[in-house]
């Protein structure tokens, strides 16, 4: 089951996927968790995911199913 969750900040997202955590033990995954590590490990894909981002792009879909697969 893939479950997910869109919202705008605040939204209560992360609110939500707790309990869902908490009452059904579907794992969480935040991709802004996945990219800041990713970024703070300094990886291959850290590596470009920040060059898209201090270049004020959004982080290509396939960086970040990249960064998915490998955690």
């Amino acid at each position: 089951m893939r479950i997910v969750l869109l919202g705008a900040p605040g939204s209560g997202k992360g609110t939500q996927a707790q309990r869902l955590v908490e009452r059904a033990g579907i794992p969480q995954i935040s991709t802004g968790d996945l990219l800041r590590a990713a970024v703070a490990r300094g990886t291959e894909l850290g590596r470009q995911a920040r060059e898209a981002m201090d270049g004020g792009r959004l982080v290509e879909d396939s960086l970040v199913l990249g960064m998915i697969r490998e955690r």
